[in-house]
């Protein structure tokens, strides 16, 4: 059995159980905290340390933390969080809509486990590859669609998503093992559901810039 069977499987058994809009409850979770690490720092930090996925804390029972830690915003300027927190709202409905709520929620949960996983190897895990992989989800499905950078300049989706790999593959190269560990484990979602069709995508863009370079050379010859 495949594991598109398998997914087909487990949705007919536990699709009633699955959490719809689940992006909505995940950003506004994030726009709470980041809300209060805005206007009263000292109580914000202190969430934030009690939410934050680390072996340490789930060693003395805080069980809480293997879902908390989703809640955690990317740190950055407000304009900036906004453009976060909207970009991963687009991404995950997005992606519910085109797998159904089963297969995203089962997606995500995949991701999580792979982050609480790496932070019992490694000591303490984000929800920074997480969130790529819905990144990375997207953009293999809709590897041509365009979203504009800084609101202003039109890029497609493959192009951020190659830029975002290589940033990643220069961090997994340098890394110590503890990231190393952290990344394959994070996306291991990315590759269970799309990858297929990342690999095509990748396939197909090196195809058309071999043709574009051997376009070139034969021109200045």
């Amino acid at each position: 059995m495949n594991h598109r069977n398998i997914l087909a499987d487990l949705e007919r058994r536990f699709r009633r159980y699955a959490i719809r809009d689940f992006m909505r409850y995940i950003v506004i979770g994030q726009a709470i905290v980041y809300i209060l690490l805005l206007i009263w720092p000292t109580v914000g930090y202190q969430l934030y340390g009690l939410l934050s996925l680390s072996r340490a804390g789930l060693l003395r029972g805080q069980i809480w933390r293997l879902v908390t830690f989703l809640f955690i915003p990317p740190s950055s300027s407000p304009i900036f969080i906004f453009f976060a927190l909207y970009f991963y709202y687009m991404i995950g409905t997005s992606l519910e809509r085109q797998w159904g709520a089963f297969r995203f929620n089962l997606f995500y949960l995949i991701g999580m486990a792979g982050a609480i996983l790496a932070a019992l190897l490694t000591g303490s895990a984000t929800n920074t590859y997480l969130n790529l992989s819905l990144f990375l989800a997207y953009a293999s499905i809709w590897p041509n669609q365009e979203v504009l950078l800084f609101m202003i300049l039109p890029v497609k989706m493959k192009w951020l998503a190659l830029l975002d790999l290589a940033l990643y593959l220069w961090q997994f190269i340098q890394g110590p093992a503890s990231v190393r560990v952290t990344i394959i484990l994070c996306l291991l979602n990315v590759f269970l559901f799309v990858g297929g069709d990342f690999i095509n995508t990748l396939r197909n863009e090196m195809r058309y810039f071999k043709t574009r370079q051997n376009y070139r050379n034969t021109m200045w010859r």
